[in-house]
């Protein structure tokens, strides 16, 4: 595979044009924008989440917006799913270009000392696990087609930092950066990239239900003065996706309003 740098890209809504994206945990939120802007930068994508009605639901918007989309339902923490759901977007689309592994639980808010065995584990399973399994199933569908590709793993701005509270979500996403600088490692000299995002915390109808206090709170510890919005984190992911970042490989990198910065 030739790792020689690729002309840029001038026409950013076909820059996609021919490629398969699979996103995980895509029925809402931070993977929903990025199915969205894969769609309409020419990506065929698959809409694969745990709420299945939810994928289905999200496939169906993208698709009366104009993009080619299809929904799969996929539990990260079965190894078998996920198999099953690269295979679908094989089948449905005829290959697998791109991937974004972005499904993740926050579970408890308590302290390491008293943490519950199996919230622990859920978490483990799904954040960390999730994210192995995935790329277990994507990396060798992407190699076989010998024509590139590229992997980003949605990590948080908590595979940098701790947070009290929050042993197994943040053991998990350190792990989440170990495992994409790793696999970089690995497969970089394929022409396939892996590189992960740290979003900071961001703008959602559940946290807009918290209250105010502790909304304002939260956004207190971002010096940007608010939180993230979920499209901001998405062309981040497009762009590392891209060719335009053709020779960014094994990084992590924040998307965070300086919030880790102080």
């Amino acid at each position: 595979m030739s790792t020689t740098p690729v002309a840029p890209v001038t026409d950013y809504a076909a820059e996609f044009a021919g490629k398969t994206a699979l996103v995980t945990g895509s029925a809402s939120g931070i993977g929903l924008a990025t199915a969205r802007r894969l769609g309409r930068g020419g990506a065929n994508v698959v809409i694969a989440d745990f709420n299945e009605q939810g994928a289905k639901e999200a496939a169906e918007t993208l698709v009366s917006e104009g993009i080619k989309a299809a929904a799969v339902a996929l539990d990260v923490t079965k190894p078998a799913s996920v198999e099953a759901a690269v295979q679908f977007a094989v089948d449905t689309f005829g290959g697998l270009d791109l991937a974004v592994n972005n499904a993740g639980i926050g579970g408890p808010s308590t302290p390491t000392g008293a943490y519950d065995i199996d919230a622990y584990d859920r978490v483990i399973r799904t954040n960390l696990d999730g994210v192995f399994y995935s790329m277990r199933y994507e990396l060798p569908v992407i190699e076989a087609a010998a024509t590139g590709g590229a992997i980003v793993n949605v990590a948080s701005i908590l595979g940098s930092v701790g947070f009290a509270g929050s042993p197994a979500y943040v053991a998990a996403k350190h792990g989440v950066v170990g495992l994409t600088k790793t696999a970089a490692a690995e497969y970089s000299a394929k022409g396939i990239r892996v590189n992960a995002v740290g979003p900071g915390f961001i703008d959602t109808p559940l946290l807009k239900e918290m209250d105010k206090a502790a909304y304002d709170g939260l956004v207190s510890l971002h010096p940007a003065g608010r939180l993230g919005q979920s499209e901001e984190v998405a062309e981040l992911i497009v762009f590392l996706l891209s060719d335009r970042a053709s020779f960014i490989a094994g990084s992590y990198h924040l998307v965070d309003g300086a919030y880790t910065a102080v």
